[in-house]
């Protein structure tokens, strides 16, 4: 029998008592061990467990794990809201970067599954169209609007990266947040003033624990650059 995908078969085993397998299924289901074990932990033995299927079944819906984590990278897509169409370019893509900021952040490793799968599927297809239409109506030039899409999603992706770590960081010293920022504040306040004034003048507002004052103001900076190459080159 020859094995063919989701949606081009309808002889695939089903065992009785539990709802056929499909993509759908199997993609929630990925994505429940995400949340519970994170990326390392997401095997497909796991998967079939969680299912209550062989490992071996998963493979008539995926061709190898790559394919799963591109559908689940799409589906974690599918969750930023789309942004007012009506709104002028700037509006929507800062609510855009705000929505994949929360996203990103709704999902344990996220930003890990985002960054090693290509997105072709339809949901982030639809992201990054939205992101490229609102630059390229702006006025920026092709190849502008291509890195100025490129610029943005990295810096979401990146600053999310790094508010998971921190946390994660704190998490493994059994502390909040806010206790290990104040831990490194207390080592930069306690460095030798003549040798580094500017830390020490800044301990305070380098570990501020307000990440959304600091992804506002990265972002506001990154838009008010766009805006200054519009009015120059106009």
């Amino acid at each position: 029998m020859t094995i063919r995908r989701i949606g081009e078969f309808t002889d695939a085993p089903v065992r009785r008592g539990r709802p056929p397998l499909d993509r759908e299924r199997l993609v929630g289901a990925a994505l429940e061990v995400l949340d519970e074990v994170g990326l390392d932990g997401l095997t497909m033995r796991c998967l079939a467990d969680r299912l209550g299927v062989k490992a071996a079944s998963l493979y008539w819906h995926v061709g190898n794990k790559e394919e799963l984590l591109g559908l689940v990278a799409d589906e974690i897509g599918a969750g930023v809201r789309e942004p007012d169409l009506s709104l002028a370019w700037r509006e929507r893509l800062e609510a855009l970067a705000w929505e994949n900021r929360r996203v990103l952040l709704s999902h344990r490793d996220a930003v890990r599954i985002l960054a090693g799968a290509t997105p072709t599927g339809s949901n982030r297809l639809r992201l990054a169209e939205i992101t490229l239409r609102a630059l390229l109506e702006a006025g920026l030039a092709h190849q502008e609007a291509a890195h100025a899409s490129l610029l943005l999603t990295d810096y979401a992706t990146g600053f999310v990266s790094e508010e998971v770590m921190l946390a994660n960081a704190a998490r493994k010293r059994g502390m909040r947040l806010e206790e290990a920022l104040a831990e490194v504040r207390g080592q930069f306040e306690s460095l030798p003033v003549e040798e580094y004034p500017s830390m020490v003048m800044l301990a305070g507002q380098l570990t501020n624990a307000d990440a959304d004052e600091r992804f506002r103001f990265g972002l506001e900076v990154l838009l008010d650059g766009l805006e200054k190459r519009l009015i120059e080159g106009g």
